[in-house]
C-alpha cells in the first residue's frame, strides 16, 4: 500500500504581497523636481510651503530633517511639517511623501509620524504628482539652524532639545544662488551643487561642448569637479574658492546657465565634434559620491 494521504487543513489567509516597484525618478513631471531632489539629498536645513491641489485649512510645510528624522509631525501650535530626509523609505519616495501629507492633514498638535508608510499596497492618488499643483515651483527658505522645529515659546529641553543640538552641529553653511543651484561651505572647499532638469545624456553633451571650449567654469577660482546622479537627474558639481562668499558666484552661475542653455539648443543642429566627444568621455569618468 502507498503512503496514506495526508489530510489538508484549512488554508490560512495570507497577507497580500505588496509589489514594491522601484521608481528611479520619483519627482518626474513636477516643476519643483530639482528643488525636491536638493531638499532630499544635500540641503541641511530648509522649509517651503506646499501648494496642494485640494484646498485645506491646514498649511503643510515641507522640511529637510525633522526631529528624530521623523516622516511628519504637527507642532504644538498646529503647524504641520513633513520631512524629506528620513531613516526609512520605500521604493517610491514620491508615494512616501504623499502618504505623509495625507497623514498630517488629519493629525493633531503633538502627533508624530516616525516613519513613512512603506507596507500598505500602492493606491491611486497618493503620490506628490497627485497632491501638489504640478506646475508650482518651490523656492525653499534656508535656515542656519533647526529652530523652526519648535514654536517660539516652546521648551527646548529633553529629547527634542538634544536632537536639535545634534542637528545644529552637523549643518554646513548653505545658500541658494539660483533654481536648483546651491553653494555649500564644506570647510576646506566650497562647492556649487546644481540639480539640472535635463535628460542626463543631453546635459553631458552640453557640458562637454562647454568644456571643449574652455567655458565650463564659473570664473576665476572655480573648477568643474564632476557629477553625481540623484533620483533620475544629474547633479554637476564645481569646486569654488572658499574665501569667496556665496553671492560672489551668482553672476557666474547665471552666465554658465545661459551658456548651458545655448549649448543644449545647439545640439539639435550641431552634433558633437571629435574634441567635444573626448570631453564628454572625460566628464562621464568623473562621477562623484556625495558624502
Amino acid at each position: 500500500m502507498g503512503k496514506a494521504a495526508r489530510k489538508k487543513g484549512p488554508k490560512k489567509d495570507r497577507a497580500p504581497k505588496v509589489r514594491d516597484v522601484f521608481v528611479g525618478q520619483p519627482f518626474e513631471g513636477l516643476a519643483a523636481e530639482p528643488e525636491l531632489i536638493a531638499l532630499r539629498e544635500f540641503i541641511p536645513s530648509a522649509t517651503v510651503e506646499l501648494s496642494l491641489v485640494d484646498s485645506t485649512d491646514r498649511t503643510v510645510t515641507l522640511g529637510t530633517v525633522l526631529p528624530m528624522a521623523a516622516a511628519a509631525f504637527v507642532r504644538s501650535d498646529g503647524r504641520a511639517y513633513i520631512g524629506t530626509q528620513v531613516q526609512t523609505r520605500s521604493s517610491d519616495i514620491s508615494r512616501d511623501l504623499g502618504r505623509a501629507i495625507r497623514w498630517v492633514l488629519d493629525a493633531k498638535p503633538g502627533d508624530v509620524l516616525s516613519v513613512p508608510d512603506t507596507t500598505t499596497p500602492p493606491a491611486e492618488g497618493e503620490r506628490l504628482q497627485d497632491l501638489l499643483v504640478t506646475g508650482a515651483e518651490l523656492e525653499p527658505e534656508l535656515h542656519k539652524d533647526f529652530s523652526w522645529w519648535l514654536p517660539e515659546d516652546a521648551d527646548s529641553s529633553g529629547e527634542v532639545g538634544a536632537s536639535l543640538e545634534r542637528a545644529n552641529e552637523a549643518i554646513m553653511p548653505t545658500e541658494r544662488i539660483g533654481p536648483g543651484a546651491y553653494w555649500v561651505d564644506a570647510g576646506e572647499k566650497a562647492h556649487l551643487r546644481w540639480v539640472r532638469p535635463e535628460q542626463e545624456n543631453l546635459l553631458l553633451q552640453a557640458l562637454a561642448r562647454l568644456s571643449a571650449a574652455g567655458e565650463i567654469g564659473l570664473g576665476e577660482g572655480s573648477r568643474y569637479a564632476g557629477s553625481f546622479r540623484a533620483h533620475g537627474l544629474l547633479v554637476p558639481v564645481w569646486d569654488l574658492d572658499p574665501e569667496a562668499h556665496a553671492r560672489e558666484w551668482e553672476e557666474g552661475a547665471k552666465q554658465l546657465g545661459e551658456r548651458l542653455d545655448a549649448a543644449l539648443k545647439s545640439l539639435g543642429t550641431e552634433p558633437l565634434n571629435a574634441a567635444e566627444r573626448r570631453a564628454r568621455d572625460g566628464l562621464i569618468g568623473r562621477q562623484l559620491t556625495l558624502r
